[in-house]
């Protein structure tokens, strides 16, 4: 196969061992199909003709008063229509912009848009998209490319006014001679909680994600009494492994900048605490909040690692979740 948009070529004869050997049009390769003009219309064909078939099978059991609820119907378009059309989807992106591809897309998203609102097929595309609250597919393939830019770090576009969160630098890590042991103990009761609470200060961090709302927050203990407590909101499109992250985070800077003693950081997310140990993740939150924690041993603070059993009814635990999700 000869690839080229504009070139005029001759077709060249190809001869191995007294056999020709004849040109293609098109070539299958890790399950792209890419056409000797790149216009990938074949690929659209193809994923467009797998996702109709999927489609079939679905309208089977998918009627206009009964059959599978809209939820279900949902769950299957996210968890296989989608992937399959948004398969490489960085490679292909460009071609949305043809009016022909966005055609077969349309074709293709408007049948299971029908099913989830269940509407009647006069219902036009446009309509049937909002009531089920689903994105057209050109812009769901031109979202897929972007993020995949964004993650390989070759696009320094602006997703929408969201803040990208970047894998930080090897250069901001210290060196191994300068790195600080973060080993934690685990906390499972009210017993070991007590045997443990040796610190001038100890910080209860949580983080939360319900509904859509993403939270985190600090609840800071001398003794028996609460004497601070921080939220933190966060935008919609974060993890809960983020929102734990910065409010161990925010705990490691409150404990070297702010309070004047020993402290103890207690958090129920074993990964969060796990990353924030492994001195080769680079996850920005884990890099500045080591920073913090070997600010504080260099002032001769003495700042302790916890992972706390969640919902076991330990108070301070409580109440960070409290707060997270408040």
């Amino acid at each position: 196969m000869v690839v080229t948009r504009k070139l005029k070529y001759d077709t060249p004869r190809l001869h191995m061992d007294g056999v020709d050997i004849a040109l293609s049009n098109e070539i299958k390769l890790l399950g792209i199909v890419i056409d000797r003009k790149l216009t990938f219309n074949a690929h659209v064909a193809s994923v467009c003709q797998k996702a109709v078939a999927f489609y079939h099978q679905l309208a089977r059991a998918a009627k206009l008063s009964w059959g599978l609820h809209p939820e279900v119907i949902r769950i299957i378009y996210r968890a296989v229509v989608e992937p399959v059309i948004l398969y490489a989807a960085s490679v292909w992106a460009p071609a949305v912009d043809k009016l022909g591809i966005r055609k077969k897309l349309n074709g293709v998203q408007r049948g299971f848009a029908l099913k989830l609102c269940r509407a009647y097929r006069t219902v036009s595309l446009n309509s049937a998209l909002l009531l089920a609250g689903l994105l057209p597919l050109d812009l769901r393939v031109r979202e897929a490319a972007a993020l995949y830019e964004v993650k390989r770090g070759v696009s320094r576009r602006e997703m929408g006014g969201r803040e990208v969160e970047r894998v930080s630098s090897a250069l901001r890590s210290p060196h191994p001679a300068c790195r600080v042991n973060l080993d934690f103990k685990c906390v499972v009761d009210q017993e070991q909680l007590m045997a443990n609470n040796g610190h001038d200060f100890n910080i209860f961090t949580d983080g939360s994600k319900i509904e859509g709302k993403v939270g985190a927050a600090l609840s800071v203990w001398r003794g028996a009494a609460e004497t601070k407590t921080l939220k933190l909101v966060l935008p919609s499109y974060c993890t809960v492994y983020q929102a734990e992250l910065l409010a161990i985070c925010r705990a490691a800077r409150m404990a070297a900048e702010n309070l004047v003693g020993s402290v103890g950081i207690y958090s129920d997310s074993l990964s969060a605490l796990q990353t924030l140990q492994n001195p080769k993740a680079l996850h920005p939150l884990a890099v500045e909040a080591r920073g913090f924690l070997r600010d504080a041993l260099l002032q001769n603070k003495r700042v302790s690692l916890f992972w706390i059993k969640a919902h076991a009814g330990l108070e301070g635990n409580e109440r960070a979740d409290y707060l997270a999700k408040a």
